[in-house]
């Protein structure tokens, strides 16, 4: 446990997600964190209970005099975004999260932080764990998946909980009030290419883009960050359009959620080695100018390389070129109900090239249904065209903001009283579990907010140290506020 950590206040918060933070919990591999989770109920004597899916629910009573309070359920997601830097080595699977402060702000070294969505737990280990805060009934539930699929909150069964209210501990920045969100729609493209020999003594080469910014796909689409997958689709494109190459392996994005950091592709100079040449490298001068505000760390580099094996036939290559171009990626249309509200974007995740096979996928978002899967079906129209199976999978819907909220009054109230100003009462971007909840607990007040986060699903993900407490006050005074049943 790194103990600068947790020295820092509230120690009972930085100190649960210091002991988070040392159980990998990868998506899809939460076996470790949800023992983890079930061990801390118990060992607290409390009603502690694994649902068929992984979810982990422990039920703690109130505290003398707020019994006759309605029950609050504190949400937040075990799981985190697992990716780091091309020079870092660490194996998630295996490590815990080696974090450092920075000033008013906890990092981690050369990955995500998990901050996201780990103070939402730790705040809530802290409330389980405490025999001093005042609090009606509480249900924690602490789900699975949510980076991945939101597969915990979707199997979640009505009647497993009994709360009126559920408090969603997984926003990012202190100063809203979170009343809705978008859903969202995996785009999985697939297709094979015939192979051929590379000739001997050919020229090879690498071409890499990294040093990009990268970030949640929902929540940083709108801040015209580069996509590396967009970027390196041009740089091929310019190349092709130079001479003809043949394009080996490409490697571009990891997680749907995030936006791709770096991709690296490997190819051959068939003919025109010069002018080919020549047109990567005008234009890669030309994209770092384009985006020298919003990526001033972006690099673009060409080597020679030593290359053996296969390359793509030119037909199967012009129809990956052309429709990697024609996909859409960023925002795509803007909310005419909440001003400054992304209502629709796409993110073009991940490229996979090699072995005669091709695998795209692709994280299409909205906060209108018909939106959302009328840029899906776009997405994959195009993919289509290029002779792709297309597979539109892990569905999840937006959550519908309710501005007449009684937990939404308390909040503004109690926050205002508190910190002497407004809140801005917001939708958001981003896939939070509360649409999918609500569907099965359409009768539950929900409301979602937390500390300020910045650079999620990033390695440059960092929590501010001071916005915690300003949280953990927040929540802490919330529970006090709490209606009668």
């Amino acid at each position: 446990m790194p103990m600068e950590i947790c020295h820092l206040e509230p120690q009972v918060v930085w100190k649960h997600f210091a002991n988070l933070n040392a159980v990998p919990r990868p998506s899809k591999k939460e076996a470790r964190v949800i023992a983890f989770m079930e061990k801390f109920g118990t060992s607290l004597n409390l009603e502690t209970l694994q649902d068929e899916v992984g979810n982990v629910i422990i039920r703690k009573p109130a505290t003398p005099g707020m019994e006759s309070k309605k029950t609050v359920v504190l949400q937040s997601h075990l799981d985190m975004v697992h990716q780091k830097n091309n020079d870092t080595e660490f194996n998630f699977d295996e490590e815990g999260i080696q974090m450092y402060i920075d000033g008013d702000w906890v990092k981690a070294k050369g990955t995500t932080l998990g901050a996201d969505n780990g103070m939402g737990v730790a705040a809530i280990m802290a409330l389980l764990e405490s025999d001093s805060i005042p609090h009606p009934p509480l249900e924690a539930l602490f789900t699975i998946d949510e980076e991945t699929g939101m597969t915990g909150a979707k199997g979640l069964k009505p009647g497993v909980l009994k709360g009126d209210i559920l408090l969603n501990l997984d926003t990012e920045d202190d100063d809203e009030i979170d009343i809705g969100c978008a859903g969202g729609i995996d785009i999985t493209a697939e297709g094979s290419y015939e192979e051929i020999n590379t000739p001997k003594d050919i020229g090879g080469y690498q071409l890499t883009v990294n040093g990009l910014s990268g970030g949640h796909s929902g929540m940083d689409i709108h801040r015209g960050l580069g996509n590396a997958n967009k970027i390196m689709n041009r740089l091929l494109h310019a190349a092709s359009e130079a001479g003809e190459i043949g394009i080996m392996t490409i490697a571009g994005g990891g997680l749907r959620n995030a936006i791709p950091r770096e991709s690296v592709v490997q190819f051959i100079i068939l003919s025109q080695r010069e002018d080919v040449v020549k047109a990567i490298q005008i234009l890669a001068r030309d994209i770092q100018k384009e985006l020298s505000v919003t990526e001033p760390n972006l690099k673009i580099v060409l080597l020679e390389n030593k290359v053996k094996g296969t390359y793509m036939n030119q037909n199967s290559q012009k129809s990956l070129i052309e429709a990697l171009y024609g996909v859409h990626n960023g925002v795509f249309a803007m909310s005419a109900a909440i001003d400054g509200l992304v209502e629709t974007s796409n993110n073009l995740a991940r490229v996979e090239v090699g072995d005669g096979n091709i695998k795209i996928g692709c994280l299409t978002r909205s906060s209108v249904e018909s939106g959302k899967f009328d840029l899906a079906h776009s997405i994959k129209s195009v993919f289509q065209l290029a002779g792709y199976k297309v597979t539109l999978s892990g569905e999840y819907p937006g959550w519908r903001p309710n501005p007449d909220s009684e937990i939404l009054t308390i909040l503004k109230t109690q926050y205002e009283e508190l910190f002497k100003h407004t809140p801005e009462v917001v939708a958001c971007h981003a896939g939070l579990e509360c649409g999918i909840l609500g569907s099965h607990y359409p009768e539950m007040d929900m409301i979602s907010f937390g500390p300020n986060i910045k650079g999620a699903h990033s390695p440059d993900e960092r929590v501010q140290i001071s916005s915690v407490q300003k949280f953990w006050k927040f929540l802490k005074v919330i529970l006090t506020q709490i209606p009668n049943k």
